[in-house]
């Protein structure tokens, strides 16, 4: 028998349709739990940066430590919220956030991605993660194959059947 993981984490550049499908998956089984986004678990800090311009804070005035920090803060608050026997959902897993953080490290710091990279896992150290299942979602700029705005990608499953172990034989549709 497969066993279920602690977390699965759904992660993609915006439009792509991740809380789509955390949403679906939670309706799916009552062993999901939606456990969201970095933010949602650490407001207070989140809402302090974003009261202002948030993306000259974002890529201008907070540093690497910081920056990282809150992700990671976030993170761990997150995925404290698992309730015991349940698969916790997030939107944008531990990897996609640290490859955010070493980004937005290249853009401001005008690293090479490698420093960059050395640079934020240094940051996170050797902090206890839980390990996570991650899906990558991509976008298709096929207008006929999603649901994102005009002008935006869209879901590349779009009308595709999904299966796999999490999902029981069949998911439904994409809508």
């Amino acid at each position: 028998m497969t066993q279920t993981p602690d977390f699965v984490s759904l992660n993609g550049p915006d439009n792509a349709g991740k809380t789509t499908h955390l949403v679906r998956l939670a309706e799916r089984r009552n062993a999901f739990q939606p456990l969201g986004a970095v933010h949602e678990h650490d407001p207070d800090s989140w809402a302090r940066v974003a009261a202002g311009d948030y993306a000259r804070w974002w890529f201008e005035t907070s540093t690497t430590v910081e920056l990282t920090e809150m992700l990671l803060a976030g993170h761990a608050k997150r995925a404290a919220a698992r309730e015991n026997g349940r698969t916790g959902l997030l939107d944008r897993g531990l990897p996609m956030l640290l490859a955010v953080a070493a980004a937005t490290c290249v853009v401001k710091d005008r690293l090479t991605i490698g420093e960059a990279v050395k640079t934020v896992t240094g940051i996170a150290g050797a902090r206890a993660v839980t390990p996570e299942t991650s899906i990558l979602l991509l976008p298709s700029f096929d207008a006929a194959r999603g649901s994102a705005p005009p002008g935006r990608p869209r879901c590349v499953h779009r009308g595709r059947r999904l299966r796999g172990p999490l999902l029981g034989r069949r998911a439904q549709r994409c809508a």
